[in-house]
C-alpha cells in the first residue's frame, strides 16, 4: 500500500511540475497517433464511401476480410513492419526502423481497416437515401462519394476518433518497430510498461493518468458527436 501511495504522490508531483520527459512522451504519442489516423482517414474514408455505393460479386468475402483486419493483433502488425523495414528487409535501405516514422506506419496499418470498416458499415446502413437522391439528380460515382462524405461528416468523424483511441492505447506494434528508445521513440504505452517493469511507479502512474485523461476526452467526443446526450434530454 505504501508503494502505491508513494507512486501516486510522485505521479502528481511530475504532472504538477510539468516534467520535461513526461511532456516529451505525451507530445510524441499525440504526434504519432494523430499523424497515423490523419492519413488512414484521408485514404480510408473515400475508400469506404466508394465501396459503400458499389455492388459486385465477392463483396461479402471482402467485408469478411475487412472486418477481420479490424481486429488484427497489433504484435503481428509490428512483426510484419519490422521484417519489412529491418536492414535485411525490402525497405531496409530507407533506415526507418526504430524511428517515429516506423511507429506512424505501424499505427497507420492498424487504423486503416478500422476507419474503412466503421465508415463502410455506417454508410451502408444509412447512405441509401443519399445515394437514391444523388442518382435521381444524375450524379456520377465521384460526386456520390463526395456527397456521402459531406452528408455523414459527424458519423465519419466518430470513425476516425475511434481509430485514434485504438492507436493512442496501442503498445505491441510501436514497441517492436520503435524500440522504446528514450528521447527518441518512447510513447505513453511503452513508457508505462517499461517504468512498471523497472519499479518506477511514480512515472508509470503519471503517464497512466494522462492516458486515462486522453481516453476520457476521446470517448467524450465520440459521445457528443453521436448525439446520445441529446437523446437523453428528450427522454
Amino acid at each position: 500500500m505504501k508503494t502505491i501511495v508513494e507512486g501516486i504522490n510522485e505521479a502528481f508531483r511530475l504532472i504538477g511540475a510539468l516534467d520535461p520527459e513526461v511532456l516529451e512522451i505525451v507530445f510524441r504519442s499525440l504526434v504519432v497517433s494523430f499523424t497515423a489516423v490523419f492519413f488512414s482517414s484521408l485514404i480510408g474514408l473515400p475508400i469506404a464511401a466508394r465501396f459503400g455505393q458499389a455492388r459486385f460479386r465477392g463483396q461479402r468475402a471482402i467485408e469478411l476480410i475487412l472486418f477481420n483486419l479490424m481486429s488484427m493483433p497489433t504484435v503481428v502488425i509490428g512483426l510484419v513492419i519490422m521484417l519489412l523495414l529491418s536492414r535485411r528487409g525490402p525497405f531496409g535501405s530507407f533506415g526507418l526502423i526504430y524511428t517515429t516514422e516506423a511507429m506512424i506506419i505501424a499505427q497507420f496499418i492498424l487504423t486503416l481497416p478500422i476507419v474503412i470498416g466503421l465508415a463502410y458499415d455506417q454508410l451502408k446502413q444509412n447512405g441509401a437515401r443519399v445515394l437514391e437522391l444523388a442518382t435521381t439528380l444524375g450524379a456520377g460515382k465521384g460526386r456520390k462519394t463526395l456527397l456521402l462524405l459531406r452528408e455523414f461528416t459527424p458519423a465519419l468523424a466518430i470513425c476516425s476518433i475511434t481509430a485514434f483511441s485504438r492507436a493512442i492505447a496501442e503498445v505491441g506494434a510501436v514497441m517492436i518497430v520503435g524500440g522504446n528508445i528514450r528521447h527518441h521513440t518512447r510513447v505513453l504505452t511503452t513508457a508505462i510498461a517499461l517504468n512498471n517493469s523497472m519499479g518506477e511507479y511514480g512515472m508509470a502512474i503519471a503517464l497512466g493518468l494522462i492516458l486515462i485523461v486522453l481516453a476520457f476526452i476521446v470517448n467524450s467526443l465520440i459521445y457528443l458527436l453521436s448525439g446520445k446526450h441529446r437523446e437523453h434530454r428528450r427522454t
